[in-house]
C-alpha cells in the first residue's frame, strides 16, 4: 500500500472517533537497518532465488541510502520501488505484533502512527512499539515520540508530509518550506528568463506539489497562490525600473487576471476542479 492509501486510512480513523494517536519517531532509521537481518527477512518472504540475488545486489549498492532524504511528495526515490519496499519489509514484524495485539497502526516505511480510543490504550501501544523497535536493533527518539490527544486545543501530528488535527489536515511546515524554496529558486529577481519561461518552471513545481497535497484543507491554496503571485510581481517591478512601489500598486498594475492570462497554474482552480469532478 502506498502513501495515499495510508493517508486515507488515517483520515477515516480520525472521523471514526480515534482520539489518541501514538506519534512515534524512529531514530536514524535508515542508518540503523541491519542489512544481514534485512536479508534474512527477505529470504523469509521471497522464495525465488533470482529475486533474492537481485535484492542482495541492490543492498550492496546501498540502495537504502536514497531513502534518507526522501519525502513522499518528492516522488519515487532512486532505486525505484525497491527502496521503500525494503524499508517497509524491515518493520513487518512490528506490523504483525501490533495487529495481533489489536492495535490500529498505519505505516509507510518508518513513518507510522497508532490510533487509539483511550489514553490507556495509547500508552500500552507505545510501550509495545518501543519493545518491537528495540528487537529490530532500532530505538525511538524520546523527544519526538509522544501520545497526542486530538481533543486538546491545538493538538495535532505530522504524517507523510501532512499535519493532522481532529477536523482538518494540511501540508506540514517542512512540506510548505520545500515548495517555497523551490519557487524562490525559480523566481529570483535576478532571473533573466522571460516571464513565460519562469511561469512554466513554476507551474511544474506547483502541479507536482498539488498532485500530492490536493486533499488539504481548502484555505491552504489561496494563501500559496497569493504568495506565488507576489514573487512574480517582485520580478516584474524590478524589470520595470520602479523602486519602492507598494504591494497595492503592484496588484493594480499586475492583477491576478494578468497571471491567469499568462498561464500561471492556480492551486485554487485546481482544487475547485477536483471537488467538482468528485461530486459531479
Amino acid at each position: 500500500r502506498g502513501c495515499k492509501d495510508a493517508l486515507r486510512r488515517v483520515d477515516q480513523a480520525i472521523k471514526e472517533g480515534y482520539r489518541y494517536v501514538v506519534d512515534a519517531d524512529i531514530r536514524a532509521y535508515f542508518d540503523n537497518i541491519d542489512h544481514e537481518r534485512l536479508k534474512a527477512d527477505v529470504r523469509e518472504s521471497i522464495a525465488d532465488g533470482r529475486v533474492l540475488a537481485l535484492i542482495e545486489a541492490f543492498l550492496k549498492q546501498d540502495v537504502l541510502e536514497s531513502m534518507k532524504a526522501w519525502t513522499p511528495e518528492s516522488g519515487t526515490p532512486q532505486g525505484a520501488v525497491i527502496s521503500p519496499l525494503l524499508a517497509n519489509l524491515y518493520l513487518n514484524g512490528l506490523d504483525h505484533a501490533m495487529a495481533k495485539a489489536g492495535y490500529l497502526m498505519i505505516r509507510y516505511a518508518d513513518d507510522f502512527v497508532v490510533l487509539c480510543r483511550s489514553r490507556e490504550e495509547a500508552e500500552q501501544a507505545l510501550e509495545l512499539v518501543g519493545h518491537q523497535v528495540d528487537q529490530r536493533g532500532l530505538s525511538l527518539h524520546p523527544e519526538k515520540t509522544h501520545v497526542v490527544d486530538l481533543e486538546e486545543a491545538g493538538a495535532g501530528f505530522d504524517f507523510l508530509g501532512y499535519h493532522f488535527t481532529r477536523t482538518k489536515h494540511w501540508p506540514r511546515k517542512k512540506s510548505l518550506k520545500k515548495l517555497k524554496d523551490a519557487i524562490r529558486q525559480k523566481t529570483r529577481r535576478t532571473n533573466g528568463a522571460s516571464l513565460q519561461r519562469i511561469i512554466r518552471d513554476v507551474n511544474r513545481s506547483l502541479r507536482g506539489w498539488m498532485e500530492y497535497f490536493k486533499h488539504s484543507s481548502r484555505w491552504t491554496f489561496p494563501r500559496l497562490d497569493s504568495w506565488v503571485r507576489r514573487r512574480l510581481r517582485s520580478i516584474l517591478r524590478k524589470r520595470s525600473g520602479r523602486k519602492g512601489i507598494s504591494r497595492g500598486r503592484d496588484h493594480n498594475r499586475w492583477p491576478n487576471v494578468f497571471f491567469e492570462r499568462h498561464g500561471l497554474y492556480s492551486l485554487v482552480a485546481a482544487h475547485r476542479a477536483m471537488l467538482q469532478s468528485s461530486t459531479g
